[in-house]
């Protein structure tokens, strides 16, 4: 009884909780909030696809990938839109807001379109139509990235802020290694691969579907992209200085970039995993 007691309580607390950060990210940014909830609700929407149909890409299951792609726009949406509130430039924020809405919604349905076809989205030049849905993706993703570097900008330049300044450095160097790491994708679009040393597809790990024989530069662009979340975590429940946010970042690029050249080397990121 005490137990079950417990648990209840333990439960109510924790949807109070969350109510309470779901209330406060609203408003500190609707637009990216409620944009947030599409990509839960369309991630939630290719999970059943991804059970219930035999599609598939480059053997595994064709909305597997546009899964993945929701859930990691929920997570920045949502991220960004907490971040944003400490800004000054309020109008700024705004137009950024509507710019990742606007380029999520050419990339994701594009994405998603091409996997029910049972089509790669990515580097697919087969015909005029895939060709120049790729390139788009491309230009779109290429203004993207660097509007977030200009929002990244904006917390260089910003001097006073309400909010420790670990946490700050924390957002700062984030987002600095988000959009170094972003830019990667255009190695991969350079090569029309990720796959270095075979061709893309083969044995991978399980969801993230990363080669276990063969060096893959979405490794290091998927650990490097979410230093925007590890590092403001790391700044504001850690970290207690700047300084100790500027060692740990440093050290978190030294290791992403030590996949990335592992991955150029055609070596997987578990060394003798699978064969």
């Amino acid at each position: 009884m005490v137990i079950n007691y417990f648990l209840l309580y333990a439960h109510e607390r924790a949807i109070d909780e969350m109510n309470v950060i779901l209330h406060t990210l609203k408003s500190r940014n609707a637009i990216l909030y409620n944009f947030g909830w599409i990509c839960f609700v369309s991630f939630f929407v290719c999970t059943l696809l991804s059970l219930t149909t035999t599609v598939q890409v480059l053997g595994i299951n064709a909305f597997i990938k546009p899964m993945k792609f929701f859930l990691s726009t929920g997570i920045f949406c949502w991220t960004m839109g907490w971040f944003t509130h400490l800004l000054d430039r309020k109008r700024a924020v705004v137009v950024y807001s509507w710019m990742v809405v606007i380029a999520m919604m050419y990339e994701l349905p594009v994405v998603t379109y091409q996997a029910a076809l049972g089509k790669l989205s990515h580097f697919n030049i087969s015909s005029l139509v895939d060709a120049i849905l790729f390139q788009t993706m491309g230009i779109v993703i290429f203004i993207f990235t660097m509007w977030t570097a200009y929002i990244g900008y904006l917390f260089f330049s910003q001097k006073r802020f309400d909010a420790p300044m670990a946490y700050v450095w924390g957002i700062r160097l984030g987002i600095v290694l988000f959009v170094i790491f972003a830019f990667e994708g255009f190695l991969m679009g350079g090569r029309l691969s990720h796959t270095v040393g075979a061709p893309d597809g083969g044995a991978g790990l399980p969801v993230t579907n990363w080669s276990v024989r063969h060096g893959d530069l979405r490794v290091a662009h998927f650990l490097g992209m979410h230093a925007l979340q590890l590092l403001p975590l790391f700044s504001y429940y850690v970290a207690r200085k700047p300084s100790q946010v500027i060692i740990a970042a440093a050290l978190y690029w030294v290791i992403v970039s030590t996949v990335l050249v592992q991955a150029l080397m055609g070596k997987p990121l578990l060394f003798g995993f699978g064969g």
